[in-house]
This record gives structure tokens, sequence and C-alpha cells, in this order.
């Protein structure tokens, strides 16, 4: 027996926010001390153009072109291998997918219409629609959505999502608008990981697993969404042109470039000289970015992202090993201010490894808020003593490390020379390393893991699923360098991905969250904002914390 799944574009949200805008941009009318015809003249104007609004509401105004800054060059726009933001960023807008996560974190149908799901969840069957055709006019199909996640099932295919897929049987178009996915096993995630655009069968139904990716397909793209590929000029630009036939209607903008700027500095220029349109500001540049808004040149949108940084510690050294400890090191971290200092104020406290925008965020998180003294008391009771020059020293070891993070990170940088302060308050001596970005992956990485402790990020995935950082498995050859292990999560996160139902999979992330919360292996430091430079006459651009450029289509100048 199927069970059917309803899906509502989230709309209530959408409109709540637009409604926000405008009340934010509305002022207030009344004039001290005002003459009674001055108020009967302006009301006469307010009530003229009330009427001109009315008359064009809801209608955006059609054509012109946008530029977009971005730092570094796409590498391909192959879906089933491209992993950079540049690549996926463009990659939103030239393809359709059979499903796309909103703007809630919520996953929605695209090019799906609806889907069922069996009771044992095993099978999922999509219906899509009709009528949509790809950039060089041909019918996108339920063949091609066969096509496509074949490719990740191919014994052949050697690249970076076949994880992702691991309980994937077999895919088949049952006709030409519905297609049936077939899972060995449930997986809870399955829906979140099949959010990649969809590939064109006629074009590349020849072409092996292994020879996809350097394909020339991956320069050239053809896809079904509401942009086209146009052009690309390594180091310069990538543009894309509306594509009149989408089958949602034609997008407002003409026409989207894409200018490859090469360094921060450079994008922050050319915002200020107009050169570039739309553009992510990094938190250090946030109070000149507030004063190009104030001077009417931008609107500055800073909203919480989906990532967090933190300070990770290599467990495999004693002075790390007890959990007394490394709480008291958060404790010694002033959080907040490292915040205002360094971040500008844009950003949240992080309390744990989940965002506070996930479904699967707790409600009991474990906080351990700044609080030397309970720092000091805890370094106590870890058997941590004051030695001659007032570093704590245990078993004969000082209590000294060095905290590295990558070079030219100036975000990063910054916050390792006010932890370097802070935790030499409680007496523990660290010393700061900033190293290339490439060496310094290949230093904390598998098989090296040279490091005492660094300064990172997470950017998090639609699925809130731990598994990937901190699952025991992951600790040789992924991405738990810091070497975390606890029997009890590994089963957790082990289960969580076979409850398909959120509220009983909620609650087992629940716990798993607390307990690597309240163990610490990472002190975790917080939540940035998401900034963004926005012409002051674009409208329908709205905030997604995982998508740098959402819904283009829906973009428009007001005037």
């Amino acid at each position: 027996m199927l069970k059917r799944k309803k899906h509502i574009w989230s709309l209530a949200a959408t409109t709540l926010a637009m409604s926000a805008i405008l009340a934010a941009c509305g002022g207030d009318n009344n004039l001290e001390d005002a003459m009674q015809d001055e108020r009967n003249n302006e009301e006469a104007n307010n009530a003229e153009d009330n009427a001109n609004n009315d008359a064009t509401e809801g209608e955006p105004q059609e054509g012109g072109d946008i530029t977009i800054g971005v730092i570094s060059d796409p590498v391909s726009f192959m879906t089933t291998h491209s992993q950079d933001t540049s690549s996926g960023d463009i990659e939103d807008m030239i393809y359709s997918q059979l499903v796309r996560v909103d703007e809630n974190i919520e996953m929605q149908p695209e090019l799906a219409i609806d889907w069922e799901e069996s009771d044992d969840g095993l099978t999922y069957t999509f219906d899509i629609h009709e009528g949509v055709t790809f950039h060089d006019g041909e019918p996108l199909t339920a063949e091609d959505v066969e096509f496509t996640f074949n490719i990740f099932i191919d014994e052949d295919y050697t690249g970076p999502r076949a994880g992702y897929f691991s309980a994937l049987e077999e895919v088949e178009a049952l006709d030409e608008t519905t297609v049936e996915f077939r899972l060995s096993e449930p997986d809870a995630r399955f829906i979140s990981n099949i959010g990649f655009g969809i590939l064109p069968k006629h074009i590349l139904e020849d072409v092996s697993a292994t020879d996809l990716e350097e394909h020339e397909f991956g320069r050239n793209p053809i896809g079904s969404g509401p942009y086209q590929f146009d052009s690309w000029e390594d180091g310069q630009y990538v543009q894309l042109t509306a594509y009149e036939d989408y089958w949602e209607g034609a997008p407002n903008l003409d026409r989207i470039t894409l200018s490859i700027v090469g360094d921060q500095n450079a994008l922050m220029a050319q915002i200020e000289g107009g050169d570039v349109d739309l553009g992510i500001i990094p938190a250090t540049d946030y109070s000149t970015a507030e004063g190009w808004e104030e001077q009417g040149l931008i609107n500055l949108q800073s909203t919480l992202g989906y990532s967090y940084n933190y300070m990770g510690y290599n467990l495999r050294l004693d002075m790390f090993s007890d959990k007394e400890t490394r709480q008291a090191l958060t404790h010694a971290i002033d959080r907040q201010t490292i915040i205002e200092q360094v971040g500008q104020g844009q950003g949240e406290v992080a309390h744990g490894p989940v965002s506070p925008l996930s479904w699967a965020y707790p409600d009991e998180m474990p906080e351990f808020e700044y609080d030397p003294e309970k720092a000091r008391e805890l370094l106590a009771e870890a058997g941590w003593e004051e030695g001659a020059d007032g570093i704590l020293e245990r078993d004969g070891e000082r209590f000294s490390f060095t905290l590295k993070t990558n070079s030219g990170n100036q975000i990063r940088e910054d916050i390792s020379v006010v932890i370097q302060s802070m935790l030499n308050e409680v007496g523990v001596e660290v010393e700061v390393e900033y190293v290339e970005w490439g060496a310094f992956l290949d230093q904390i990485n598998p098989p090296n893991f040279d490091f005492d402790a660094i300064i990172l990020g997470w950017a998090l995935g639609t699925d809130p699923d731990p598994g990937a950082i901190w699952h025991s498995k992951e600790i040789e050859a992924g991405l738990n360098n810091i070497a975390y292990a606890r029997d009890d999560v590994d089963e957790l996160i082990d289960q969580n991905v076979s409850i398909v139902d959120r509220d009983e999979r909620a609650e087992a992330l629940h716990e798993i969250f607390e307990t690597i919360a309240e163990d610490q292996p990472y002190t975790f430091l917080y939540y940035p904002n998401d900034l963004k430079a926005i012409p002051p006459n674009l409208e329908g651009f709205v905030h997604h914390p995982r998508l740098n450029f959402y819904r283009p289509q829906d973009w428009y100048y007001s005037e």
C-alpha cells in the first residue's frame, strides 16, 4: 500500500517576509505643526500614489541584466561530479531538479508534481510535470530522471556522491512522466539526497560513468532551468541568458553575468564602483557595507546562515582527552565578544553541531556560557595545577598547544588571536599558527592529523544526519579528523538514517547532538550571518540559508 505525501509550497513564510520588508520601507507621514492644507495636499498625493501602486502591484518589471560578483572560477557544471560553491551556484540556475530545498530547509517538489512513499520505505514513485524542455528544445521526461540517477549507482561511477545512494538499487521510468526509485533499506536522507540537476539523456547516454567528469558537457551544459548557459571565459565571467520556454514561465531578468573577481578586496571595490550589482560580503567588511547602504548604493541583507565556526581539539592528545578540560576551555572563551569584535555582531553563539534553523535542533542543548571562574574550577577538578610560570600542568605536562588555522582567512586569524588571549587568562598557553590552505588541509586530514587544535567551520547539509563528521568510522579516512568516538553515538547515528518518521528520528538526533555538545569535542563558536549586497531596486530576492542565489527567475527591478 502506498501513502500519499502532501507537499505545499511555503508561501506563508515568503508572504510574511515580504510584508516585513514593505513595512520597514514604509515611512510615517505625520508632520508636526503642519498646516491643514498641507495635510490635505499630502493626503491627495498619497491617494494618487496608492492608486498607482495598486495598478502595478504584483506585476514584476521585465528585462534588465544583473552582475553577480564571485571570488573563484567554477570547476565544472557536470552535476554528478562538481563540488565547489561557484559551480553549484550556477548549476542551480541552469538545471531543474526533481526536488529542491526551500528557504525553510524543507524539501519541496520542483520537476516533481508529487511523490508517493511505500509503507516499508523502500519505494518512491514520482510524478513529474509535462511540457518541460531542455534548453535545446528536447523534452525532459522520466527517462532523463532515470538516466541521471542511474549514473550514481553505476559500478564505474567514482564521483563524490556515490555514498549518497548506497541504499539505491534501481531507478525505472514507468512512463514519460512517472519514475520509480527502489531502495534496499529505508533511508531517511533519500529525499534530501536527490536534489541534483537532471541531465539530458539524449546528449550523454553514450558517455561512460568514468568519462563524465572530464566530458566537454561540463563546460557547455544544457539544462532545463530558468537560465541557459551562454559563455564562460576562465578567470573573467560566466554568462547566462533567460530561457524563454522555461516551464514555470520566462524569468524576469534577461541576463545574469557571474563576474569572477579573484579576491574579496576586488569584489568590494567593484561593488562600490557599480561594476558588480550583487555579492557576498565578509563580516570583516560589514561596517563598510553599512556605509554604502546609508548612501543608497546597496541594500545590505544580514540573516543567519546554515553553518558554524568551531575550535576543534585533537582527542588523540592527553591534554584534550577528558570532557571536563574541554568544557573548561569553552567556559574560558567569551564567544559573544568574538562575535562582536571579530564578526562585527553578525552571528549567534553556537552550542552544538546543528543549526538552530534545523527541525532537528534540540530544545535542551547543553550550553557552556562564558565563565572564567567555572573554567578554573573544572580545570582543577581535571587535575590541572598552576606551574611556576603560571601555566597549568598535569602529570608533568604543561597545558600548552598550537592553534592552527588557514592563512588569508582574516576572521579565523582574528578569532585565534582572541582565543589565545582568553585562554591565557586561565593558565593555558596557546601558540597561533597560520598555514596556507592546501598545506593546512594536508596537515589536519588523513593520514597526517598533524595538529593540536584548529579553527575551522562547517557548512551544514540539508539533512541533519551527523554521521559524516561524528561517526567513528570516519576517523581514519573521513571528516572526523579530531577522532571523536563513542559507541552509543555511533549506534544512534546508524539508527537515525533508517527512521523515516520525522518525530521519531528527531528524538534520536536530539540525543546525538546533546551528547556531542556535552562532550565538547569542539568549542562551538558561533553561527555566522550571511551578508549580501543587493541592488536597492532589486525585488524578489529571498534569503536562503543554504543557497546563495535562490530562485533567480523571481528577481526583477522595481524601476
